[in-house]
């Protein structure tokens, strides 16, 4: 099938190409839509007197021209390409200078048209018209059932003839339009009504020469006044069942087909009603316009989506009212796509009182729910649970919270399709409990201080003692030995360096002080040696 498809591909490529072959370059371009009578232009006023119009063709596709008319003075000869709604515009042409031709072209007839002026075997003009065939389609037909999608098809042959073609609508507004193929664009308005009836503008853009900048060309729309579309061909996807904790972005999916419009229903969580669905938010990618968005929370989806080229999904930020049921439609012409989503949002919210706190567990489109409970971080510590309303799940924890309280709560939501969900809620000391703990171990330390300080604070009283005692000796000894020395600078005969002898043999009686300064001629050091000498 691959091969098959690829040598299509490759024979429509080369058949274009093959139509591209020969004439490169033209006089003019002639656009036209297909059936309505049209004229090639073909004048030469300054021409006069007796000469010969030659019109011949080369059709789209072929490699050969062929003559339409050949037309004097005197005579005229039909050829094979003539056909019946082809006809001069003027038969008096040697005289006013008009060579047209004028013809009702079918899509047989594109191609290049070459008018041929001679004069006496003399060729005095060719002018090579290139025909360009416009269909446009208008899909539904007319009268345009209300709220289906409007199409208008515009396709230029051949496709190398033109640069781009663009649609307007009533009152000269541009529309958006696409270019499906090398041959058709498109421009569609979604959702239409009787306000959309009136003339719309369809506007081909030429390439190479041509005497005109663009061709435009009116298409009458009316919209019924009385019928409604009938969206019959519906596919519906899988049901999501899904959670989603209560302020986190939730990716909303819509159906995977790239489309027109799209629009989202939503029915309250906890309604079985289907006759309360609500549109909370429409967006038309032609018309470029947000028509509906009735909640805030939510909003189109960026990459990888891209609402302008038709693909869409939507992020929703839920609060616990926001959980129900989602239906995102898409709409692709008159073909409808649709995908549910049932959404439970989970929510923890926290109640004190004078004796306990309550951790209470609040979740929405409880259908879909199997069970809630709530958990703490210890598993082998078991919590007390109470309902007091559908939708809620509490736990309470007595006040002031201490230490074996305190911890991670988590409430888990569990679906009947095995998915499970959670929220936890961090619980802490009760600052009272943390104030008392830290009173104690104050009073702890205060009344048994450490035995390595105790130790330190009896050695005070002890070294400051010792001290002072050093402190008193040196003093002592320091007066006394200020007097020795003063007695020697004053001549006096008690000098204790004059007995060296006597110094020896006295026994100690606690430290002496000496002053060894020298003297002079009666220096200590100097006695010294001398009492040495005497000895040996």
């Amino acid at each position: 099938m691959e091969a098959g498809f690829l040598t299509f591909i490759l024979a429509s490529f080369s058949v274009v190409y093959s139509c591209r072959i020969g004439i490169t370059d033209w006089n003019n371009v002639v656009v036209v839509r297909e059936g309505m009578l049209t004229t090639l232009i073909c004048n030469d006023t300054s021409v006069r007197g007796p000469v010969t119009i030659n019109w011949k063709v080369k059709l789209f596709c072929t490699n050969e021209w062929k003559l339409i008319m050949l037309a004097s003075t005197n005579e005229r000869i039909s050829g094979s390409a003539l056909k019946p709604s082809m006809q001069l515009t003027d038969s008096n042409f040697k005289d006013s200078g008009v060579f047209s031709l004028s013809l009702k072209p079918e899509a047989a007839d594109i191609g290049f048209y070459s008018c041929l002026i001679q004069q006496q075997e003399k060729i005095l003009k060719e002018e090579i018209i290139l025909l360009v065939i416009l269909t446009v389609s208008v899909v539904p037909d007319v009268p345009i059932p209300q709220y289906s999608t409007l199409r208008l098809i515009a396709s230029v042959t051949p496709d190398f003839a033109f640069t781009k073609v663009t649609w307007a609508g009533p009152g000269d507004i541009t529309l958006k339009s696409e270019k499906k193929s090398k041959t058709n664009t498109v421009a569609k308005l979604p959702q239409v009504l009787n306000n959309d009836d009136g003339a719309y503008v369809c506007m081909v853009y030429p390439r190479g020469n041509s005497s005109s900048r663009l061709f435009a060309f009116n298409v009458d729309v009316t919209v019924s006044a009385d019928k409604v579309a009938s969206f019959t061909n519906i596919t519906h996807g899988p049901l999501i069942s899904t959670a989603i904790q209560a302020h986190t972005s939730f990716l909303l999916t819509c159906p995977g087909v790239v489309g027109d419009y799209v629009q989202v229903n939503w029915v309250p969580p906890d309604t079985r009603n289907q006759n309360n669905m609500k549109k909370v938010f429409d967006y038309d990618r032609w018309r470029g316009t947000l028509m509906t968005n009735q909640n805030e929370k939510l909003q189109m989806a960026g990459l990888p989506y891209n609402p302008e080229a038709g693909s869409f999904s939507f992020l929703l930020t839920p609060d616990l009212k926001d959980g129900g049921l989602y239906v995102c439609e898409v709409l692709l012409n008159d073909n409808v796509f649709s995908q549910r989503t049932s959404l439970s949002v989970l929510k923890v919210k926290i109640k004190k009182y004078s004796s306990k706190m309550e951790l209470i567990c609040l979740y929405s489109e409880r259908s879909q729910v199997r069970k809630v409970e709530w958990k703490h971080h210890n598993v082998s510590r078991k919590l007390k649970m109470s309902s007091s309303s559908l939708g809620s799940i509490t736990t309470s924890l007595p006040l002031p919270i201490t230490s074996d309280i305190a911890g991670n709560y988590t409430c888990v939501l569990h679906l009947k399709n095995g998915q499970a969900i959670q929220a936890t809620q961090a619980i802490t000391v009760s600052p009272k409990v943390v104030q008392n703990l830290s009173k104690e171990s104050v009073d702890d330390t205060t009344s048994s201080p450490r035995p390595s300080l105790t130790a330190l604070l009896l050695l005070v009283p002890l070294v400051a003692a010792a001290v002072g005692v050093l402190l008193w000796r040196q003093r002592h000894i320091s007066d006394r030995g200020i007097e020795q020395s003063l007695s020697v600078h004053s001549g006096e005969a008690e000098n204790i360096y004059e007995n060296p002898e006597d110094i020896r043999q006295a026994p100690p009686q606690g430290p002496v002080y000496m002053d060894l300064k020298p003297r002079g001629e009666d220096d200590v050091y100097k006695e010294l040696e001398r009492y040495e000498q005497c000895q040996s």
